[in-house]
């Protein structure tokens, strides 16, 4: 059984609209045209630099409190989650070497400050190396009284197309509600969304291209409800905004690059729990990775076995004047944030 989206609409402009005032309410774009560059590329270097540092010795000491002091928002509920998996197997954190940065240090107005960083980045597996991921990195600082903050981390997919410059060589920022992309980037979440949650058959797959993050992800869902339901167990999901807010670049060709955080909410369930016990006499199984988030060992699904993930996306949004582009979801990154079975 699919819960989801249920888009029936007379045509692609109606699907947008209902996209851009749906699920996908973000807090708001961290930029908008113009502004001055308040925020240097040797500071966000400094930033990063202190980052890479600190977060390797607190990996390398296993002090988790300290740890989530570095991240914030999405990133921070993916971290705990981990360091909680880690900790029930007695697992080192993870460590990881860096390549050759690149920066994308926005123009901005305001008193947020954020940048982005990607960098070829591989996982230290004792006297080993796990293979090289492109890793796009979100820094951030509401007001300059905080600390700096990693917002959120995605592994990309696909090659990051090249961005804006200003004169100076500083990365343009795009407003959320910008119309000179395919969808306005405000839009973008919900509308991924419904392809996720409805396949390619809902009107919103107009937009949103193919691949992993949209349709595969969708079918591996569906694939999922089929066997629980083989197995008389009903499966639902549904992929859904956050308030965490939304950064977008301008790329070189005038779109946008956007990257966004979202939930994945899964539940579980027997088709008749009314009289208090599994009509079919046993307990739904909870996924291995939820077992360290559930809020008491002593938790068992009679009724229904909630699993739920944070990602983080990064997607390229097309000019609008782009003959019959789509958004392409390029990267993401994220895992299991919340578990409770009864």
């Amino acid at each position: 059984m699919i819960v989801g989206r249920r888009i029936a609409l007379g045509g692609l402009a109606a699907v947008i609209a209902l996209a851009a005032g749906g699920c996908s309410a973000a807090a708001g774009s961290a930029g908008a045209a113009g502004g001055t560059h308040k925020l240097t590329v040797a500071q966000a270097e400094t930033v990063y630099d202190s980052y890479v540092s600190a977060s390797d010795s607190d990996a390398a000491s296993g002090n988790a409190a300290q740890g989530l002091t570095r991240v914030a928002y999405a990133q921070w509920y993916v971290t705990k989650s981990q360091y909680l998996a880690l900790s029930a197997t007695g697992t080192p954190v993870p460590r990881y070497r860096y390549g050759q940065p690149a920066f994308y240090v926005p123009s901005q107005t305001g008193s947020r400050e954020w940048f982005v960083v990607t960098v070829p980045r591989q996982e230290v597996l004792g006297r080993q190396l796990s293979a090289t991921a492109s890793t796009l990195m979100l820094f951030e600082r509401p007001k300059p009284s905080l600390p700096w903050t990693v917002i959120g981390t995605a592994a990309l997919e696909a090659a990051l197309p090249a961005l804006a410059r200003d004169q100076d060589g500083y990365a343009v920022p795009v407003a959320d509600d910008d119309t000179g992309v395919v969808l306005r980037p405000d839009a973008l979440g919900a509308t991924q969304a419904a392809v996720v949650d409805e396949g390619p058959a809902n009107p919103a797959a107009a937009v949103v291209g193919e691949g992993p993050l949209t349709t595969g992800l969708y079918g591996s869902q569906a694939a999922q409800a089929s066997s629980d339901q083989a197995q008389g167990l009903q499966y639902q999901w549904l992929l859904e905004g956050s308030s965490y807010p939304q950064f977008e670049l301008k790329t070189a060709d005038g779109g946008a690059l956007v990257i966004y955080a979202m939930t994945l909410n899964t539940t579980t369930q027997h088709a008749d729990t009314s009289s208090g016990k599994p009509s079919s006499g046993f307990p739904i199984s909870v996924p291995t990775a939820f077992v360290p988030l559930l809020g008491a060992t002593n938790e068992v699904g009679y009724h229904e076995v909630i699993s739920d993930w944070t990602y983080e996306y990064v997607a390229v949004d097309p000019p609008a004047s782009a003959h019959d582009a789509k958004i392409d979801v390029i990267g993401s990154g994220g895992g299991p944030t919340y578990g409770h079975a009864y």
